[in-house]
């Protein structure tokens, strides 16, 4: 979460380190990590709460509530219903949240090692079939295997289904969070339910982070060698694309979990666990808080009419260093500006939970 506030507040965003931009296209960079490993720790997180074998109706009604919160963002601060965006973020999370959630559900009773293939196994069907889809399926007056921007299967879904004036406003052609798209992106969902089988089972400590680390491993290397021909895209969220980044994820967690749990080694950790303790609220707010900033006008040192994002960027940080340092400068002052909000909330014991 403190990442994901990082990347996508910069003061200025024509002057932002590499590694904190996404690709361009094909290819990663450490930012592209930030959205498959929150999906993937949703999944863990499925296997350590009870609310998760709970009834149906509540699973799909957490689910509508963090589709409403995404809808909701999309609109503010000007409602427009007939451009808002479909989809996004949170209604992504959503669908992953949904899916990974019902599956678990549904293997509540087996038993472990059933459990962890059987998240493995689907992961792997759907990664084929989103493989098969994209390059053996051609859209409507496209060709099959096109992985261009506007060219490939999924653009066409969305803009089919969802319409051009509701896509990513960026592109209004293709969505980076579109409907194809999000089947291997629930795989990534369910990757995060294996290890989390396995984080919850009966295993030494030493056999858990073993577990996770090979499995990463593994998924790495296929991954790699997946991009040769499918290759890695976060727009597109290739099955290279998860197998990477689900892979990373699990070798993140084997350290975090060797550290933080099985040594107890968990000193200079609180603010991670404030931040993330209301993870929703954190994206919530961070969304609103830029909006806002990007609504309000004011006028400029030069008399012109500029955003209040623009004014205190320009006032208060740039004249005081090189330009992509004071680009990074801004978007930590943010990330400190909400870990404030979520330090209140934490002394308060205030979280939201849908």
């Amino acid at each position: 979460m403190a990442a994901m506030v990082i990347v996508n507040n910069p003061g200025e965003w024509g002057q932002v380190y590499a590694p904190l931009l996404h690709a361009p296209w094909n290819g990663w960079t450490p930012t592209d990590l930030i959205f498959p490993f929150f999906v993937f720790i949703v999944g863990v997180s499925i296997t350590l709460s009870a609310r998760s074998t709970m009834p149906v109706a509540v699973i799909l009604r957490r689910s509508a509530l963090i589709f409403a919160f995404g809808l909701l963002l999309a609109l503010y601060p000007r409602v427009d219903l007939s451009t808002v965006r479909i989809m996004g973020v949170l209604q992504r999370l959503a669908l992953c949240y949904l899916a990974a959630a019902l599956f678990y559900r549904a293997f509540r009773d087996a038993a472990e090692e059933d459990r962890w293939q059987a998240a493995i196994g689907t992961t792997a069907v759907m990664l084929l079939a989103y493989w098969g889809l994209m390059m053996f399926v051609a859209p409507p007056g496209g060709v099959a295997g096109d992985l261009t921007p506007a060219g490939n299967l999924g653009a066409w879904l969305d803009r089919t289904v969802i319409g051009e004036a509701h896509l990513w406003r960026q592109s209004k052609t293709w969505d980076p969070e579109g409907l194809l798209s999000t089947l291997p992106a629930i795989a990534t969902a369910l990757s995060g339910v294996a290890a989390g089988v396995i984080i919850t089972s009966q295993r030494s400590a030493a056999e858990k982070t073993a577990f996770l680390v090979a499995g990463g491993g593994v998924a790495i290397v296929l991954g790699m060698v997946w991009d040769r021909s499918f290759p890695i895209n976060k727009n597109l969220w290739t099955s290279s694309y998860v197998l990477l980044t689900s892979g990373l994820a699990s070798v993140a967690l084997a350290a975090c979990y060797w550290l933080l749990d099985a040594r107890e080694s968990r000193r200079f950790v609180r603010p991670l666990v404030v931040l993330g303790m209301n993870a929703l609220v954190l994206f919530i707010a961070s969304g609103l808080l830029v909006k806002t900033l990007v609504w309000i006008r004011v006028t400029g040192a030069a008399g012109t009419d500029i955003t209040l994002l623009r004014y205190v960027y320009e006032t208060f940080f740039q004249p005081y260093g090189a330009p992509k340092n004071t680009s990074l400068a801004f978007a930590l002052a943010n990330l400190l500006v909400l870990y404030g909000l979520c330090e209140v909330l934490y002394r308060r014991k205030w979280f939201l939970r849908v």
